[in-house]
């Protein structure tokens, strides 16, 4: 049940393996070239990494079908990974997630929540404390309120970044699976250009975005984001007809594009705020062919990363 959720199938990953490209690029602001002896992998690299996110999105009216009424969302991930050398800068790294959306609005028969607890499992190519390269299994359950047998999937990926032109443009390509998102096996990558040492564009699927570097502690974007994961439901008895479902499966989905400022000038937090517009959130019934889709609404963003 499970994720093209790109962010966790392919694109953390594929997000990695872009920083990971520029920092071996010496691409960031404030970075000089190494004249001396390269720190020993242990010493440049984190073995703790904590992460929370939270995000709104306000209520706005169904499409198509206006007996559905309106809904918002409420979306809270919570995450730990703990780095373990295996050798050079090849790592195995540990942890585990939890993520939850809550929905408010009209009392349509739609899940009221979904939510998803699982471990990670990965072994990855680090470079300056950012996965260049990967493979990542995340087993776990991906549920709406009851775990059930049939809620495990094991969602995977694997990725790998490269360089085109040297110091200036790099490529990402990666691919994703789980039992239970729609298709199987999806694609995901794009290109990196570095236009000057605080500008870059990461035209990366599924996290394309225009980056400046203000200063060392302060970072500015204008990011899409295009969110897909699969979760095993309860029961589903809308006003439709066409939707009544006893554990079926559906892919929700935001997709979204806004503003984003981050401070790293707390070590070792990085803290970021954001807001846009979610342009797109789908219910995606894809075993019985029915998805409903809501209007766009405004978005607000809160999030926190710690690595040591």
């Amino acid at each position: 049940m499970h994720k093209i959720h790109f962010r966790r199938n392919l694109p953390a990953s594929i997000a990695s393996g872009i920083f990971a490209v520029l920092a071996t690029a010496g691409a960031f602001a404030g970075t000089e070239p190494e004249m001396q002896q390269a720190a020993k992998p242990e010493d440049e690299n984190s073995h703790n990494i904590f992460s929370f996110e939270s995000i709104y999105t306000l209520r706005s009216d169904f499409k198509e079908d206006p007996r559905l009424g309106e809904g918002d969302s409420y979306y809270n991930d919570f995450s730990y990974d703990h780095r373990f050398l295996i050798t050079g800068k090849w790592y195995f790294r540990t942890g585990l997630e939890y993520e939850r959306y809550d929905f408010g609005g009209t009392n349509n028969g739609l899940p009221n929540h979904l939510q998803a607890l699982y471990g990670h499992l990965a072994i990855e190519y680090v470079v300056k404390d950012h996965a260049g390269a990967g493979l990542e299994l995340d087993p776990g359950v991906y549920f709406q309120n009851r775990i059930t047998g049939d809620a495990f999937d094991i969602p995977w990926k694997l990725f790998v970044s490269f360089p085109l032109k040297k110091d200036k443009i790099f490529g990402v390509i990666g691919v994703g699976g789980a039992l239970y998102q729609d298709p199987i096996i999806a694609p995901g990558g794009g290109l990196i250009w570095l236009f000057t040492d605080k500008l870059r564009l990461e035209g990366v699927f599924p996290k394309p975005a225009l980056v400046y570097n203000a200063t060392d502690d302060w970072q500015f974007r204008i990011a899409a984001n295009l969110v897909y994961e699969s979760f095993r439901t309860d029961d589903v008895f809308t006003p439709l007809h066409k939707l009544r479902e006893h554990n079926a499966v559906v892919q929700y989905n935001e997709d979204r594009i806004g503003v984003q400022a981050s401070y790293s000038g707390i070590k070792p937090f990085k803290i970021t705020a954001a807001a846009g517009c979610t342009f797109l959130r789908e219910f995606d019934f894809f075993r019985v062919g029915v998805a409903e889709r809501t209007d766009p609404a405004p978005y607000f963003q809160l999030s926190a990363e710690a690595k040591f």
